[in-house]
């Protein structure tokens, strides 16, 4: 380890070495990474690296009787290299000679050479060069400060400055913990005062510039910054680049590029159709980073292993259409599959994550999941909480505010193992449309063209049903799957695609046809045979539904009484959301519906009985829902990338500063902000009065009232609109509850995820003092909530009538 004494000379500390028969145990770390050495000798040595830093490996050496010969001469080796090390610490001010010794260091190294080893000892000579570059700059970096306590600026007072109050406790801090990580000597923190003051205001932001420093070096938040010119963003059809980029290695990636590949053509003609829709108008083109954080090995990457054995794949369905949808519409793509790579895009410096970033961010957007955000916060530093406006979560089941507000979720009861990040609730994407508080991502199925559907229609089989479960678990009988599978297999023959590897798996019963796991291709072609695809209940809201009804199928789907939610099922429980879910695949059920969808309770042997009969008679076409083909995603993403802007300031919105069109000089409005709309209860945005910037356009706003313990989700989509958590800012003041006639003798401002809302009992109002718990999920039994909602386009739930 490398530390400093009092007078400012750099000391290095010698390493421990243990020899013990056929094991050597490195402890500590000299000169960064020397004991880095024995990681090169592969076959004969295991390293491990604990934490993500240069400064802290443990080397274990292991051997046999035929090792001991190359241990005496690591052991000949280290001592060279000790000896050198001590007299490196006696630092001189010439850097060329601290370039010469460290060239010592790597000549020491080669004259140790045994026979059969010489590959290996340029490959230790390579890794000590790096890590020899490296220490070179921090000697240089300590030179310089030693230097500056050597002139005019040797005494550094602690600023009191009140535009800095934070300063003098960060000063303190450093004194007592600047050796805590590794990344402050790579800035150049030195113990001193001094240094800490330079770091605090350079690279932290804690402290003011000081006045002795030269203004050149000023960190990027006192200098302001020329903007990198605009470029404009252009369709893509071959995704070629993007198949390179995803990589290879594990059969997740595999997977994602097979997936990408048979669906090119699609991607390529839904580009073509949307940059018609557009009519070629200028798109930004946005540096993207994508930290696909829950396939790295980091995060122990369960998913790979299953995906030939029946495991879960819609997570790696949706991350591989956001890859294609970012490729597809243009942007300059990123991706990292591992923390190494997030750290190097990230510009991270070396050590325990404590420090900030080395530079600006280098990227306008970064797409990443939980298991990402914990990774960058744990490398990123303070930087993260700078740059999180630039993140977008992509998040299956959803994060209400509720869970999101770190110290509103602690205070009442509302935190769990995810959530609390502070964001912004759009940043949270959706894979379906369940929380309008988040944004909806989404993914595609497979779009069949005319030729293909009536393929279908000509060729089903209308006795033919194809269960929902790969995995065998899911059909053990006593979870009282035997009742409904017997009724089924009375009208159908009755198909399976469960894993197994070599006998039939015991609980799929001996009635059932098992085809085992099919690849994708085949499993398209049995759907489109099919009549019924079945749900037994789980898994919950994945795609393959979505796939079968878009390949002819009736989905039939088991009700939850009571709904399934994080109170009273194991499987949300820990989960950043109250929803409550009221079948297997609720957006099946609410936004398809019948004739393709059909939702029942499967305890109740008459109504599934009824049920398999009403399918057998029922005719279907094949039906996909257009958010959910390729246009459908690309046009959505588009419009998110193009208008969502969480990093600009947002001011507070005050009625009063508002002018109608027209008036002179700009003078107050004196009619109301929103008017009684033709044939609706609901309230719309006055088209006289100049509309703020906002996106959705307050065109699109309809103002509603819910109903005691209705939340605005349940109050929009009951009056056939969709509740739009970006409008909040515009209804959030007494000139809403005025035109809703609402009796209040108390307005008051609070924190609490329900407001805005009122209660008729108590003539009581409420405002919402805090925009990150703006909350369409938010509902209680006692209030009555003000409501923003929506139009949307036909067929695109996440986007408004003029939201292209």
């Amino acid at each position: 380890m490398i530390t400093r004494s009092t007078d400012g000379k750099i000391m290095v500390r010698r390493c421990l070495v243990t020899f013990k028969p056929f094991r050597i145990f490195v402890v500590g770390i000299g000169f960064f990474s020397l004991c880095f050495l024995m990681t090169s000798l592969g076959g004969q040595f295991s390293a491990k690296r604990l934490g993500d830093s240069p400064f802290t490996i443990r080397t274990e050496v292991l051997g046999g009787v035929e090792s001991r010969g190359v241990l005496r001469k690591i052991s000949d080796m280290l001592e060279v290299i000790l000896k050198r090390m001590d007299s490196l610490s006696k630092l001189d001010n010439t850097s060329s000679t601290d370039a010469r010794r460290l060239d010592e260091l790597s000549s020491a190294i080669n004259r140790f050479q045994p026979d059969g080893l010489v590959e290996r000892i340029q490959a230790i000579a390579q890794n000590v060069s790096n890590m020899a570059t490296r220490v070179e700059q921090i000697l240089q970096n300590s030179m310089v400060q030693g230097r500056v306590r050597d002139g005019t600026s040797s005494q550094c007072e602690i600023p009191r400055d009140p535009r800095f109050p934070e300063c003098p406790g960060k000063v303190d801090w450093m004194r007592a913990r600047w050796t805590s990580d590794p990344c402050y000597a790579f800035y150049g923190v030195d113990g001193s005062d001094c240094s800490f003051l330079v770091y605090l205001s350079e690279v932290e932001w804690f402290c003011p510039p000081m006045s002795w420093r030269n203004q050149s070096s000023l960190p990027t938040q006192y200098v302001l910054q020329p903007k990198a010119p605009k470029r404009q963003a252009a369709f893509r059809t071959d995704l070629s680049v993007l198949l390179d980029q995803v990589g290879a290695g594990k059969e997740s990636l595999s997977f994602m590029k097979r997936r990408i590949r048979r669906l090119a053509q699609q991607w390529a003609t839904a580009a073509n159709r949307l940059d018609a829709k557009l009519e070629q108008r200028w798109r930004d083109q946005k540096k993207i980073l994508v930290h696909v954080g829950f396939l790295t090995e980091e995060s122990g990457d369960v998913f790979s292993p299953k995906v030939l054995k029946g495991g879960p794949l819609g997570e790696m369905v949706q991350w591989a259409d956001i890859l294609t949808a970012l490729h597809v519409l243009g942007h300059n793509l990123k991706i990292s599959m591992s923390v190494k790579e997030l750290q190097g895009f990230l510009g991270v410096p070396p050590g325990r994550g404590s420090c900030p970033l080395t530079g600006p961010l280098p990227f306008d957007l970064i797409y990443t999941d939980y298991h990402g955000m914990q990774q960058m916060k744990q490398h990123m530093g303070l930087s993260l909480r700078k740059h999180k406006c630039h993140i977008r979560v992509i998040d299956t089941f959803g994060t209400e505010p509720a869970y999101n507000h770190e110290e509103y979720a602690t205070l009442h009861g509302y935190r769990t193992n995810w959530g609390y990040w502070n964001l912004n609730a759009r940043q949270y994407m959706t894979m379906f449309p369940h929380t309008p508080d988040n944004s909806f991502m989404g993914f595609v199925s497979e779009e069949l063209n005319e030729t293909e559907k009536r393929s279908i229609q000509q060729n089903k089989v209308n006795n033919m049903a194809v269960v929902y479960g790969k995995e065998a678990s899911m059909w053990k009988l006593q979870q009282g799957k035997d009742g409904f599978l017997q009724i089924l297999h009375k009208y159908m023959e009755v198909h399976g695609t469960v894993y197994y590897e070599t006998q039939r798996p015991p609980e799929v019963p001996a009635f059932v046809k098992n085809h085992g796991l099919l690849p994708q291709h085949e499993l398209q072609q049995l759907l489109r045979k099919a009549k019924l695809f079945i749900g037994f209940g789980f898994p919950y809201e994945g795609p393959a539904p979505l796939e079968a009804i878009a390949n002819g199928c009736i989905f039939l789907q088991p009700k939850f009484h009571p709904p399934h939610s994080s109170l009273n099922h194991e499987f949300f429980r820990g989960k950043p959301t109250s929803r409550e879910v009221s079948s297997q695949h609720p957006y099946a059920e609410q936004y398809i519906g019948r004739p393709h969808v059909m939702t029942v309770d499967y305890n109740n042997s008459q109504e599934f009985d009824s049920a398999i009969r009403e399918i057998m008679r029922t005719k279907v076409e094949p039906y996909l829902p257009y958010e959910y083909t390729c246009e459908g995603m690309l046009e959505r993403v588009h419009a998110y990338i193009q208008h969502q802007d969480f990093c600009a300031l947002e001011p507070p919105f005050i009625p009063a500063n508002l002018s109608r069109q027209g008036s002179a000089g700009g003078g107050r409005i004196t009619g109301p902000l929103f008017v009684h709309l033709r044939n609706s209860t609901a309230l719309g945005w006055a088209s006289n009065v100049t509309a703020p910037p906002a996106w959705p356009p307050l065109s699109s706003l309809r103002l509603l009232v819910s109903q005691e313990g209705q939340s605005c989700v349940e109050a929009c989509y009951s009056d056939g609109f969709i509740c739009e958590p970006a409008l909040f800012h515009f209804i959030n003041n007494k000139e809403a509850l005025r035109r809703l006639e609402v009796q209040c003798d108390v307005v008051d401002s609070e924190i609490n995820h329900i407001l805005p809302a009122f209660s008729v009992l108590r003539r009581e109002c409420g405002l919402q003092r805090e925009p990150l718990l703006f909350s369409c999920a938010g509902h209680s039994p006692k209030y009555r909530r003000l409501c923003p909602c929506r139009d949307f386009r036909r067929g695109q739930v996440a986007l408004c009538r003029d939201c292209l």
